[in-house]
């Protein structure tokens, strides 16, 4: 239970709930181990879990018809997705996938649901945490139209600072797993187009790549950085 508990203490979405509401949350929890490459579910598909990294890193993702694989996001331990947990029997738009052997703690969204409805003092929170990620999100399709290669790249950094939960409680930086190599595919482009554009944001002091991860040093800085880009 502690090991459980510490997880959904960790978890920001649920940050607006007591210590007796989490205490009964841990009997809504399964923890699921999935081997690296291993689906755990599908775009389109219709259930409405909560789910929260425990160990490894999760991809979010979807295909086309010939197989090709489009990822938005690489999670690491503590991030939360399933977002349509408070929108039952809507489909999923992305699918997810074990992108190593990892560990995920599994809600029941019909059990989280109805908790909420007698701890209502957890859904401010888990609202604004919603509509964070809506925003970054239509902040990355909207630069996608009309921005430049650097923003894009940018808003991308800003939209995974977003997806891995950051709490102001933390402090200003974030920092989470990511390589060159991932954030490329992420972004429909080479390798060598992400580095050149990656060298120019780091030489402003805005991020630093190493080790196979990325930490934005105050995501508030890079905002202002990306917004005043032509």
């Amino acid at each position: 239970m502690s090991d459980t508990l510490s997880i959904l203490g960790a978890c920001p979405l649920l940050g607006g709930l007591g210590d007796a509401a989490k205490r009964e949350l841990v009997d809504l929890c399964r923890s699921r181990s999935y081997a690296a490459g291993e689906i755990i579910y599908l775009p389109a598909s219709v259930q409405s879990n909560l789910c929260i990294i425990a160990s490894g890193r999760v991809r979010i993702c979807s295909s086309n018809a010939s197989g090709r694989e489009a990822i938005l996001a690489i999670l690491d331990v503590g991030a939360w997705f399933g977002d349509t947990v408070f929108s039952p029997g809507m489909p999923r738009v992305f699918g997810a996938t074990a992108h190593d052997d990892c560990r995920v703690v599994e809600i029941s969204g019909d059990g989280l649901r109805a908790l909420l409805q007698r701890f209502p003092e957890g859904y401010p929170v888990a609202l604004d945490q919603v509509s964070r990620r809506l925003w970054s999100a239509m902040s990355v399709i909207q630069d996608d139209v009309l921005r430049g290669t650097e923003a894009r790249i940018g808003r991308r950094l800003l939209f995974l600072a977003h997806m891995h939960n950051r709490t102001e409680s933390e402090g200003p930086a974030v920092s989470f797993a990511l390589t060159r190599e991932l954030l490329a595919n992420m972004m429909g482009m080479t390798r060598q187009g992400v580095h050149r554009v990656l060298k120019n944001i780091e030489a402003q002091g805005l991020i630093e790549f190493q080790y196979g991860r990325v930490t934005i040093f105050d995501p508030a800085r890079l905002q202002a950085y990306v917004d005043g880009l032509d």
